[in-house]
């Protein structure tokens, strides 16, 4: 039997671009989790993302396991990155675009 814990890390495992988020990209349910998927959105890739408010479960353990106990939660190459300020000031300051293709861009090639 699957435990959440084991979905968790799975999710992580299985997609290089990830975000835990309240709602979708396109229907975010809460500011932070509107202005993280719209600066991740801005690099031009494609991401996965979790909607722990369809979720329960996972947004009642993911704090747990990553010790991070807000959302939302970017991670990239199974590395947490962090929140929401941390997505926009890495956004302004030109990291998230460079950190987000260069994921993309190894994941395409290991396909």
């Amino acid at each position: 039997m699957t435990t959440v814990v084991d979905t968790i890390k799975d999710q992580i495992e299985n997609n290089p671009i990830l975000l835990y988020m309240k709602g979708t990209p396109k229907f975010p349910q809460c500011g932070f989790s509107s202005q993280a998927s719209q600066a991740i959105m801005g690099c031009g890739e494609r991401f996965a993302f979790v909607n722990i408010l369809e979720n329960p479960e996972i947004r009642a353990e993911l704090p747990k396991y990553a010790n991070w106990p807000t959302f939302p939660q970017l991670w990239v190459e199974g590395e947490l990155i962090g929140g929401c300020d941390i997505i926009v000031e890495m956004a302004q300051n030109g990291e998230l675009e460079t950190l987000i293709k260069a994921a993309a861009q190894k994941a395409a090639d290991s396909e």
